[in-house]
């Protein structure tokens, strides 16, 4: 190795990474080992993202404007998240499901980088027009709400509605970077944001009528399949989760590929890489979606992390409960076992 070679990092960072074996690595054998790494990792994970705040504020909920969508009724509703900080959301409620004083499965729609929660709903960023194409995402939160489903999709934060107004004003994709940036300087993370706004909307679906506590899930992709992952890790109001282009190592993403800001949190793989974090959503029903040609998750390493996924679930006698669709595509939604998958564990 010439000089010139030995002064890149490469071989710096590489070593860095070996050396260092997370805390919360699961190894566990038995259940009673499992409930200790699971709460040891949970606490530790907790922390890690910049914590909760002790006392949730009012939700103060109001609904927007309501619209008639044929087979659905479109709300857009607002709600307190954090003090000072709310959140808008659509919420799809099924026209044929709704009778007076049922109580419907409810789904958590997580949109990815891209104009926020109207590519969920089949609108334009102006929340007005019909959407053309259903990009990448493929309008899941519609397919949702067809199959029965009361399924809210928020704007998350950096996003859509929820850009900073200079950003805004300038047509920005987002405000990931100015927004992570500035939480990182003050001892939080923009993924703790993120969890804990969707911690609140399941606070919110709870206060609805017609949906049943006991039967939320979540899905979502890319950025949001983040939230979603992470959010079911460690909530257990989710009962059921899809995570869609997402789930995959640390080291073979996030650390090797660019990736947005958002994505990152200090010291965190000293604790877990993330199929460990994945896996604290056992033994509850957990289905993954991963393309063959996705450029930023790599089939390889996702294969992995579904294996180390499956391992915990196997201990727990649970197999049943885990499964993924490797499907011949690129980073996008597949559905094709998604949907029927949700239907089977909360309809």
């Amino acid at each position: 190795m010439t000089a010139r070679n030995r002064w890149h990092p490469d071989h710096y960072l590489e070593a860095m990474y070996q050396e260092i074996t997370p805390k919360f690595q699961f190894q566990a054998r038995n259940e009673q080992e499992w409930r200790a790494w699971q709460e040891g990792l949970t606490a530790q994970f907790i922390q890690d993202v910049g914590g909760f705040p002790a006392n949730a504020a009012p939700l103060e909920p109001t609904l927007l404007e309501e619209t008639d969508c044929g087979e659905y009724v479109r709300q857009l509703v607002e709600f307190t998240t954090y003090p000072g900080l709310s959140m808008p959301a659509y919420v799809l409620v099924p026209k044929a499901a709704s009778k007076a004083g049922d109580r419907l499965p409810a789904v958590i729609a997580c949109h990815g980088h891209g104009e926020g929660n109207t590519e969920l709903v089949g609108l334009q960023p102006d929340g007005v027009t019909e959407s053309a194409s259903p990009g990448y995402q493929k309008n899941f939160a519609v397919e949702l709400v067809l199959r029965g489903f009361i399924v809210i999709a928020p704007d998350i934060l950096g996003f859509g509605s929820r850009r900073l107004c200079a950003e805004a004003e300038k047509n920005a994709p987002n405000s990931c970077n100015a927004i992570s940036t500035f939480l990182l300087q003050m001892g939080f993370t923009m993924s703790g944001h993120r969890i804990y706004e969707t911690m609140r909307v399941i606070d919110y679906l709870q206060t609805r009528t017609d949906v049943d506590p006991e039967r939320i899930g979540c899905m979502g992709i890319s950025g949001g399949g983040l939230v979603a992952a992470f959010t079911s890790a460690l909530d257990k109001r989710i009962k059921a989760a899809v995570v869609s282009g997402y789930v995959n190592t640390f080291k073979a993403s996030i650390l090797s590929i660019h990736h947005c800001i958002d994505n990152y949190i200090p010291g965190l793989n000293r604790h877990a890489e993330l199929p460990d974090l994945v896996g604290l959503i056992a033994p509850r029903p957990l289905l993954l979606e991963m393309g063959t040609q996705d450029t930023i998750f790599p089939i390889e390493a996702s294969i992995d992390a579904a294996q180390q996924i499956r391992s915990i679930y196997r201990i727990l006698g649970s197999e049943d409960k885990f499964d993924h669709d490797m499907f011949e595509g690129p980073h996008e939604i597949s559905g094709a076992k998604a949907y029927d998958w949700l239907v089977r564990w909360l309809a």
